[in-house]
């Protein structure tokens, strides 16, 4: 496996981050013109996303073994709590808690589980994103309906989830990225087809639904996570979990260019604080 350095892994995540932001608006356009559901949804994109990868790299199915089971298990929990938490408290409240709550939980357990110190440099951006952040979507995680303790809770469980898989992954950083990939894509998706049949996975075929279905598999899955674990070969697992903090503001972009949202003047602050946060911190891997 060729050697990663902190600043290609840097850029790897921030172009990983970019990718996710784009899976949300395919993700919505898929609900209105696919017919399927958030499980169905989530099932088509692991397996596409295997597909794709497979494709790239057949020989790395025998890097498939028991710490990729692991992985699997964990991005079908913290997909299926995600969307729970949607269902229980809306979209603005799950982002806001799921994504603040992340890294927050990946640096608590880099520090003790991995024993990775948290450098000046990553805790002042850690601190200057989830500012950011909360001025991005603070507003509308206020706006929305009142929000239960359940749904809460299921954000708390998707970020746990995700925050394991990345504490995982950078402890095992020596296994193959992308066999990781691929297996936790297989595993992710048999967890999750069960729940998803009876919500429904047959899209309604059109050209539409096709082109998003693949682009969903192809990039925010197959590219994002691919580079995401080759990353975690090469970062501090706290330094992923910031810099991928840059798509909420991808996200939210998306979303005043396709949907005409609109952003309030603070959370423009928001998104420039949030990308100041993570360009120091990807600039400065090394010391982070």
């Amino acid at each position: 496996m060729t050697h990663v350095s902190a600043r290609r892994g840097a850029f790897y995540v921030s172009v990983a981050a970019t990718a996710w932001g784009t899976g949300g608006a395919a993700g919505s356009l898929l609900f209105q013109t696919g017919g399927l559901g958030p499980l169905g949804v989530s099932l088509w994109r692991y397996l596409l996303g295997a597909v794709f990868l497979l494709v790239l790299a057949r020989p790395v199915l025998r890097a498939i073994n028991g710490r990729v089971l692991i992985a699997g298990v964990g991005m079908a929990v913290y997909q299926a709590a995600y969307f729970a938490a949607i269902a229980q408290s809306g979209v603005a409240v799950a982002t806001v808690v799921t994504m603040g709550a992340t890294p927050v939980f990946t640096a608590l357990g880099s520090r003790f589980l991995l024993h990775e110190r948290l450098g000046r440099t990553a805790l002042a951006a850690l601190a200057a994103a989830l500012a950011g952040l909360a001025l991005l979507t603070g507003e509308s995680a206020l706006q929305a309906r009142a929000s239960s303790m359940a749904g809460i809770s299921f954000a708390l469980i998707s970020a746990a989830g995700y925050a394991g898989v990345t504490l995982f992954s950078r402890r095992h950083k020596d296994d193959d990225p992308r066999g990781m990939a691929i297996g936790g894509f297989l595993v992710g998706a048999v967890c999750l087809a069960p729940f998803a049949l009876m919500e429904g996975v047959v899209p309604e075929v059109s050209w539409t639904s096709l082109g998003l279905l693949a682009y969903l598999g192809a990039v925010p899955t197959a590219l994002a996570y691919g580079l995401f674990f080759r990353a975690l070969t090469a970062l501090r697992a706290t330094t992923v979990s910031i810099i991928s903090l840059g798509e909420a503001v991808g996200a939210a972009l998306l979303g005043v260019a396709l949907f005409g949202e609109r952003l309030t003047p603070l959370a423009w602050c928001g998104c420039a604080l949030l990308l100041a946060a993570v360009a120091v911190l990807a600039s400065r891997a090394d010391a982070a």
